[in-house]
């Protein structure tokens, strides 16, 4: 990583409908170096793409992903809510990784629900290295905003990237704290509204990598770029592009 890699958040999202395949495919038409999905489990344990709590989405806005099975899941249309989209079923993790693992890098985020068990949300975890495979290099990375998960993430895979989501009221002590306390963790992902010059010393300091979320406006991809992240995810990666190579 010597340079800032452009990751599509969810797909090229203002294209298509996110974490579909058609938004992967189009993120894809723009010389990309990465692409960030999100990891829930179906009701019979299927990792799959999606990032809501709910399936508002989906016009059922009581459900959970986990309400249905991976085969009633793919008789949904996931792109419902997208204009003029044609439809799509859910699409799983196996299907993304074996998909698009050969033409960028990848970053998978765990989603944890406050209404699943402790095992559930570890089976997620499992479920997630173990389509990932034993890759150490950067090129799949999996991150998650609730640390418990890495740490037993890292249990399981102690070389594995893994990388710590902070939310936007998180300070530059809590990043401390995360990467003082827990020194297997690959890097940091913060919201951009935090990122600063301190930010960066730090996670340099500590010989970690950083992203940042999510940089769609001039100002904010041209400070991520400025101050030399790792990664930047954004919605508009067409104009993150432009903006890096120029």
């Amino acid at each position: 990583m010597n340079r800032t890699m452009i990751f599509a958040h969810r797909g090229a999202n203002q294209e298509a409908a996110e974490n579909t395949r058609s938004a992967f495919d189009k993120a894809l038409a723009y010389p990309i170096d990465g692409i960030e999905t999100d990891v829930q489990l179906s009701r019979d344990e299927v990792p799959v793409l999606w990032h809501d709590r709910y399936l508002k989405k989906l016009k059922l806005p009581g459900n959970h992903i986990d309400d249905f099975d991976y085969a009633q899941l793919q008789t949904m249309d996931f792109a419902a809510h997208f204009p003029g989209a044609a439809k799509e079923g859910v699409m799983s993790l196996q299907e993304f990784i074996a998909a698009y693992r050969p033409r960028c890098r990848l970053l998978l985020e765990i989603k944890n629900r406050d209404w699943e068990m402790l095992s559930r949300q570890e089976l997620k975890v499992r479920k997630t290295l173990e389509l990932a495979g034993p890759v150490t290099d950067g090129r799949i990375m999996v991150s998650s905003f609730d640390l418990g998960s890495l740490v037993y993430a890292s249990r399981l895979t102690p070389r594995f990237p893994l990388v710590l989501n902070l939310e936007p009221e998180h300070t530059l002590n809590d990043a401390r704290r995360a990467l003082d306390d827990q020194p297997f963790l690959y890097g940091l992902c913060v919201h951009i509204s935090t990122l600063d010059a301190d930010m960066m010393k730090l996670v340099r300091e500590r010989g970690k990598r950083i992203a940042v979320y999510t940089c769609n406006t001039d100002a904010e991809i041209g400070r991520a770029l400025t101050l030399g992240v790792d990664v930047l995810i954004s919605d508009v990666p067409q104009k993150a592009l432009q903006m890096r190579d120029r």
